[in-house]
């Protein structure tokens, strides 16, 4: 099993090109079920949740196929609509083919998903959404079993709100079944999120009827067939800013390249009242901090609003603000198990109920830490480049899922990070 050993503190300094956004190829990919024939989709992450989703397409009978960084999806032949157990518990992106195969096959039978330990995340709103449409579900063995009417899907207005706010894949789901669905459907409380209007558009390439890309209103004209297309997914902006967090941690200058700052509004606000100075350029973004860190009260929301995907990064980095700081997690309350490991190195972190009080120290002291999800990895990474001393990162599996080689990126403008087989 894969460890890091990082040592620090670093100041970086350099230029990174960020990847793909893992959390729209997976969807777009997933999407390439509902034309027949070969789609491309381009600036697709070598990473693990793509590797697994690739591998359920295959499952399916699709041919895949990576071509340096494009993904090439022949879907000419799906005749096994089962996303079997042994391969969604991998990920909960996963359940992403749900509405794909629904709309292209009429069936579709999918496992509960897997993925990370952050607090529950049901599915029922997905199934509110696509029973909407007309389809018979129910659970068997742990699968959800969808079955279309004779007539095929049929459009309907259509609200996908929850307790936590809209649901981005619920959204992709509802969304990717509407545009084969006879007449037109209305899904208000729609996920609002970057990565669902890169979705819509590449649905559109295909000859999808959809508008209201952006907003909570998504209007859908159903067609009765699509075709493949070829298409280049949007930049991470998960990934953007982690390495925005990393510069202003470690008090450097980095130069972001393929980051779309017109995503990105709220954790730009942020960084910039802690402190950051964010200098757009033409494909990106430069990233400087000079004096101290200040304190913020934080709070995760659906987009516009801070995404919970930054939240345990932003913790890290207000470890070493000077003074307390309140983080409040609104979409997964649970979502703070990176709280004990920051703690381990010198943090000063408490939490109650959904927030976390965040006390500033002066540093952070290397220490033998366990990644317990994606993003709390990436948190310990960032720890590690600004503590004293050697850290040690076990598990670090969990970040191979989400960021494409981020020790050689952060090497590439001064990290210290080794990665071991132990």
């Amino acid at each position: 099993m894969d460890v890091f050993e990082i040592e620090g503190p670093v100041r970086l300094e350099g230029t990174i090109t960020v990847s793909g956004s893992k959390n729209a190829a997976l969807p777009i990919m997933a999407a390439a079920i509902l034309a027949p024939g070969q789609s491309i989709i381009r600036q697709v992450p070598r990473l693990a949740d793509i590797a697994v989703l690739r591998q359920l397409l295959a499952s399916l009978g699709a041919k895949v196929e990576r071509i340096n960084g494009d993904v090439h999806i022949d879907t000419t032949v799906i005749d096994h609509p089962v996303g079997e157990y042994d391969i969604v518990r991998k990920m909960r992106a996963g359940i992403c083919i749900l509405g794909p195969l629904l709309a292209r096959c009429g069936r579709a039978e999918v496992s509960m998903p897997g993925g990370c330990a952050i607090g529950d995340r049901p599915v029922d709103i997905h199934v509110r959404g696509l029973r909407e449409l007309g389809a018979e579900i129910h659970l068997e063995n742990g699968y959800i079993v969808a079955t279309a009417p004779k007539g095929g899907l049929r459009g309907k207005q259509i609200f996908l709100g929850g307790p936590f706010g809209s649901t981005v894949l619920g959204t992709a789901n509802v969304l990717s079944a509407a545009v084969l669905a006879q007449g037109r459907t209305v899904i208000e409380s729609a996920a609002c999120e970057p990565e669902i209007v890169d979705l819509a558009h590449f649905l559109n390439a295909m000859g999808a009827r959809i508008s209201g890309m952006g907003s909570p209103r998504l209007v859908i004209e159903g067609v009765s067939t699509l075709q493949p297309a070829d298409y280049t997914v949007i930049g991470d902006r998960i990934e953007a800013g982690t390495f925005m967090v990393a510069a202003s941690m470690t008090e450097g200058r980095v130069r972001l390249q393929n980051c779309q700052l017109d995503n990105m509004l709220a954790v730009v606000d942020y960084l910039e009242h802690i402190g950051a100075r964010i200098e757009p350029t033409e494909d990106g973004c430069i990233v400087t901090r000079e004096g101290d860190l200040i304190p913020a009260d934080l709070t995760t929301q659906p987009y516009p609003g801070f995404p919970t995907d930054l939240q345990a990064q932003f913790m890290a980095m207000l470890a070493l603000a000077e003074g307390n700081s309140v983080i409040t997690e609104k979409i997964f309350p649970d979502r703070f198990m990176h709280v004990a490991e920051l703690n381990r190195m010198a943090a000063n972190i408490r939490k109650e109920g959904p927030s976390a009080i965040v006390a500033g120290v002066k540093e952070l002291i290397a220490a033998p830490v366990m990644a317990s999800d994606l993003r709390a990895s990436a948190a310990l990474v960032l720890a590690g480049c600004a503590a004293r001393g050697k850290t040690l990162i076990n598990r670090v599996y969990h970040i191979d899922r989400g960021y494409e080689h981020i020790e050689e990126k952060l090497n590439g403008v001064g990290a210290k990070i080794v990665r071991e087989d132990v």
